[in-house]
């Protein structure tokens, strides 16, 4: 039976009986220091590694799992890596999906870092690992939300796909041309050579609201006038995923489940900034501050007023289902940079359209929503939590169980639409924001010329039951769309 060279380190009953901050540090440095000496680099699918460790006992499987499934996911590759007790180990747990909570970490794309790869910056080690993606380059795409582990983007033809960047793990949603308001362009064969979109909703069709014909759009310049944010959410009735969509015109919302072959276009009110899905509910967020909750589960989509609009709302605006249970909104004020904001080399910067002022976060405010009232009830503090902000699905943490996160803060990342889709070469506004003393602080070194701009995931090496299946057995089709299954690779390096 094969031993791990752990057992060299520290005896068995010891291990077993040490806190789990020493458990994590002993797994890293034993799997680092293999890692280096073998010349090997941290993969997602980590080969194994032999050790001549005979006659030394061995870690039960039960043991290692429990360890592993304290670990964040760069130390769970590297244990990975150790041995092929430990890789099996790892490769149980991975399918299983049973470990821990992950640490969120920002997803970008640098130009330095050439063009295959992105980059995953860890809060909990203060450094960049490298991701090398199958298929299409991730910067050649345009992230537009990210939700347990996957990430929304839209391809150079305008086509929404799921992407896990840690496995490499791909899935085609349903084509654009089923989107309500997308209407084909064909040529004289029938290929689609453009798009134009409708500027109508429920209410009222705008016609051509500049007064003159929409322009036909080509395929690659689509995404960039129809998409604001999607979400993805987990349907437990399904064993599947839900992907909600809002786009242009007006902000509207559609949903498609994995496997659907087309878009269900909700078209009960517009305007919306956020949407979070709780018990079969889907709450959606408008810039005015109301929430409506949509049953999506029945066969006919019901939409219910939880709480009305507040006038005069101009912020950002982000909605949150809270650990003990109550939703929150927050409101997120962005402005022109000013030199006391104490980060800004400058406080602009040239553009092809111009000169163009640096944006940064200046206010968050954080309100419960008492439904029974019918009104927002402003929260200053936040002393056990921490919340995370941006192009992303919205979320609340405990933060003892996140030791590397500051308690009372909000990590935040753009989220800006005119720096979402237009600026592609400049600063970003990311940082976090101090609830108590009200002033935001830099999480990490400036990112220039990042395009698409960096968004916040929760890391994830798990398979999805019910539709997926493992590496390289066939290819199965969902809805007419096929479900690609590749791997990629996650290797250390510096922060770029």
């Amino acid at each position: 039976m094969e031993a791990c060279s752990i057992a060299r380190i520290i005896n068995l009953e010891d291990l077993a009986m040490r806190p789990k901050k020493l458990c994590r540090l002993l797994i890293k440095l034993l799997s680092d220091l293999l890692l280096k000496e073998s010349g090997k680099y941290e993969y997602v699918h980590p080969p194994p590694m032999e050790t001549q460790a005979a006659d030394l006992p061995e870690l039960s499987q039960d043991m290692l799992m429990e360890i592993f499934a304290l670990l964040e996911i760069p130390d769970l590759v590297r244990a990975g890596s150790v041995c092929q007790s430990w890789r099996s180990a790892y490769t149980s747990l991975r399918g299983m999906g049973q470990y821990k909570q992950q640490t969120p970490c920002l997803l970008y794309t640098t130009e330095s870092s050439g063009e295959k790869v992105s980059c995953l910056y860890s809060l909990v080690e203060k450094r960049a690992f490298r991701l090398t993606l199958p298929g299409t380059p991730l910067h050649k795409r345009l992230p537009i939300g990210s939700s347990h582990g996957w990430v929304v983007t839209a391809d150079e033809l305008s086509e929404l796909h799921l992407v896990n960047p840690i496995t490499g793990q791909q899935i085609a949603l349903p084509p654009v041309i089923t989107i309500e308001q997308v209407k084909p362009i064909f040529n004289d064969i029938g290929v689609v050579q453009g798009y134009k979109i409708g500027w109508y909703c429920a209410e009222k069709d705008y016609g051509d609201p500049y007064g003159e014909p929409s322009p036909i759009l080509t395929p690659s310049e689509l995404r960039d006038h129809l998409y604001y944010k999607a979400f993805v959410f987990p349907d437990p009735l399904t064993r599947s995923f839900i992907v909600v969509v809002i786009h242009y015109p007006f902000c509207q919302l559609s949903f498609a489940r994995v496997g659907d072959d087309k878009w269900t276009w909700l078209p009960h009110n517009t305007r919306y900034r956020d949407c979070v899905y709780h018990d079969g509910l889907l709450y959606a967020l408008t810039s005015h501050g109301q929430i409506d909750a949509f049953d999506i589960t029945a066969s006919v989509v019901t939409r219910k007023v939880i709480i009305k609009h507040m006038k005069g709302i101009s912020e950002s605006m982000y909605i949150i289902r809270a650990p003990w249970g109550d939703l929150l909104q927050v409101w997120r004020t962005v402005d022109a940079a000013e030199q006391q904001d104490g980060d800004d080399d400058t406080l602009c910067y040239e553009t092809e359209d111009g000169i163009v002022p640096v944006m940064r976060t200046k206010e968050i405010k954080v309100f419960k929503v008492d439904m029974a009232a019918n009104k927002l009830v402003q929260i200053n503090s936040l002393p056990y939590h921490v919340l995370f902000l941006g192009h992303n699905q919205s979320i609340c943490l405990r933060a003892e169980e996140y030791p590397q996160l500051r308690a009372n803060h909000v990590y935040f990342t753009d989220d800006h639409v005119d720096l979402l889709m237009l600026i592609k070469n400049g600063p970003r506004d990311i940082g976090d924001f101090d609830l108590e003393n009200r002033r935001r602080k830099k999480t990490i070194s400036p990112i220039w010329s990042s395009w698409p701009s960096p968004v916040w995931i929760t890391p994830s090496i798990a398979k999805a039951d019910g539709w997926c299946v493992p590496c390289g057995v066939g290819t199965p089709v969902m809805g007419g769309r096929e479900l690609e299954r590749r791997e990629g690779g996650l290797m250390a390096c510096s922060l770029t």
